[in-house]
């Protein structure tokens, strides 16, 4: 899940999304969509495409945004939350310079859901494109999806998306009608340097490729340990950090090998500092020599494959597991044993590390999993998918009582599951958001007839399809699966399952750890030997330090568990493995 602020800080942005048809008409054209007797007429707005951008047709999304602030490009502006601005989204395919692309009243907003509810007025608008690629799958699908380009699949920095300037204009039913030009291209992002200390790993996956129909690429950030080109005859163990996509010149886990500029200040300062502190702490004599390992798994779906093989998303477990870290401790002298194989990450990397340590249980010597995605889908987030009917409100036949989806350390509410997914279904139809709820759905879901992921509910109504939560239950609940196959797994994960959370998560996710915890603390033959703890008011993501806020803990995270994961792998050693040419 997408990491928000620290404790007792507010909370940020969100994702989550609605249903549209593509309006492709002749040049010069504007859809004359009449609105139902008595109705308010709405604005009428119409997009092209620059001569300049585009020799070819496009396929994509095309975004529409609506924006009272002119401190950012509108495009910059899209959130679930109290601060997000007007969305409209429509399907396009063949698109080319000279047609019209028409958002008449009929096509699906958020928060508002026409433009007929839109109040008149002057508005910073502008236009954006969410560029899609027709894929050939291996499964003998044809599935048209965003690419990711270098960016962790954000729409509105995703190099070659084209996009208008954003204009300040008069939006009303008896105006002329708005007319936009798609005269702006995002461009590529420099690429990355390796450093003494920093390596970035590209490889061709033979799996991924084969799944996907083309060469397919994943990736990896490397941090190499002190005195690695001294100690040539050293081999290391692997400490594997699973989370979201990042862009920074330093790791997730901030690595920062220069002192931080006397110039920061605020935030920024403090992240520069801990992430020095880190490379102090990483360089001293003292500190065990470990690799640690950035997985970067963007696909078109999402940021994040969730680690874990899924029809939809392809085998991204097996990947990872059998190429890309054999290919890494290969490359870097890494010891390339399960043994010496440590997993750790937040939010959605907490998720995935538990996922890999579950599903690959001999492969991984620990898993360290901070605030969890949800573990146990009877608790997803605050509904149960296997007796609830609705997804949006609580079962009552006579009121409609919504669900929250985030709320603060004081439990206050700052949206609810329809409004994320509302968002969602405009900025992508088919689970082609990019965001949270529709990837859960891509990587759980089965393949519905049209090669597109099947909807666990019903993206306008939150109906729940009672048939695709079997599917995720049996498939993908870590609680479940732990409970059913403890007899063949228990033996092969005594001591290796670590929990932390806030028990006021703000995606309610202490819910779910709540369930595991309980199953975890009924085992027997053998008894499950790990540890779950929680964090009292600590909103997402809380990762064990009882002391200080998120925002500061999140940057020390190797500092605390470091030692903890040494003496996991140093314990549990078979007999003759080298548990010393690393430890210099």
């Amino acid at each position: 899940m997408t990491s928000l602020s620290p404790r007792v800080t507010r909370q940020t942005a969100a994702r989550i999304y609605p249903i549209v048809a593509a309006a492709g008409m002749a040049a010069g054209a504007i859809a004359a969509m009449s609105a139902p007797a008595g109705a308010q007429r709405a604005p009428r707005v119409a997009v092209n495409i620059a001569a300049t951008r585009s020799s070819t047709p496009l396929d994509g999304r095309l975004l529409l945004i609506i924006s009272r602030d002119s401190t950012r490009e509108p495009r910059f502006q899209v959130s679930s939350g109290p601060s997000g601005q007007q969305v409209f989204g429509i399907d396009v395919e063949g698109w080319a310079p000279g047609r019209d692309a028409v958002f008449a009243d009929t096509v699906f907003g958020f928060p508002r859901a026409s433009l007929r509810d839109v109040p008149s007025g002057d508005y910073w608008v502008q236009a954006i494109l969410n560029r899609y690629d027709t894929f050939v799958r291996g499964d003998g699908h044809t599935v048209k999806l965003p690419m990711d380009r270098g960016e962790g699949q954000k729409w509105s920095s995703k190099p070659g998306n084209l996009y208008s300037t954003p204009r300040r204009v008069r939006l009303d039913a008896s105006a002329a009608p708005v007319r936009l030009t798609l005269d702006q291209e995002i461009p590529d992002f420099p690429a990355r340097q390796d450093t003494k200390y920093l390596k970035h790993v590209r490889i061709q996956s033979e799996r991924l490729t084969k799944f996907w129909g083309r060469p397919w690429f994943i990736e990896a950030i490397v941090l190499l340990p002190e005195g690695f080109d001294t100690h040539p005859d050293a081999r290391y163990p692997l400490m594997v950090y699973q989370g979201h996509h990042t862009r920074q010149w330093e790791t997730p886990v901030a690595f920062r090998a220069t002192p931080p500029e006397q110039v920061m200040q605020g935030p920024a300062r403090t992240a520069a500092e801990a992430a020095y502190a880190f490379h102090q702490y990483w360089t001293r004599r003292d500190t065990p020599r470990l690799i640690n390992v950035t997985i970067q798994h963007a696909n078109p779906y999402y940021d994040d494959s969730y680690a874990v093989n899924s029809e939809n998303v392809g085998p991204y477990g097996d990947a990872i597991t059998y190429e890309l870290l054999p290919y890494i401790e290969k490359t870097y002298r890494g010891i390339g044993s399960g043994w010496a194989r440590v997993l750790y990450g937040g939010s959605t990397g907490g998720w995935e590390s538990l996922g890999a340590q579950i599903f690959y249980p001999n492969e991984y010597n620990g898993a360290w999993a901070f605030c969890p995605d949800p573990v146990d889908f009877s608790a997803n987030t605050v509904m149960d998918l296997y007796k609830d009917r609705n997804a949006y409100f609580l079962d009552n036949d006579w009121k409609r009582t919504p669900r929250p989806a985030r709320r603060n350390w004081l439990g206050h509410m700052s949206s609810t599951i329809e409004e994320d997914n509302h968002l969602e279904l405009v900025l992508g139809t088919k689970s082609r958001s990019g965001d949270q709820w529709d990837i859960w759905e891509a990587v759980y879901s089965p393949v519905g007839a049209d090669g597109y992921p099947k909807r666990i509910w019903d993206k306008r109504t939150g109906v729940i399809d009672r048939s695709v939560a079997e599917y995720w239950r049996e498939h993908y609940d870590l609680t479940h699966i732990l409970e059913r196959d403890w007899k063949t797994l228990g033996p092969k994960l005594q001591g290796k399952l670590h929990v932390y959370v806030g028990d006021m998560d703000s995606f309610y996710l202490n819910d779910a750890v709540y369930k595991m915890e309980a199953f975890l603390e009924s085992t027997r033959d053998p008894y499950y030997g790990g540890h779950v703890e929680y964090g009292d008011r600590f909103e997402h993501c809380w990762s064990g330090d009882h002391m200080n806020s998120n925002q500061v803990s999140r940057l020390t995270i190797n500092q605390r568990m470091i030692p903890q994961m040494v003496r996991r792998m140093i314990g549990t050693a078979p007999a003759g493995a080298d548990v010393t040419s690393w430890r210099y």
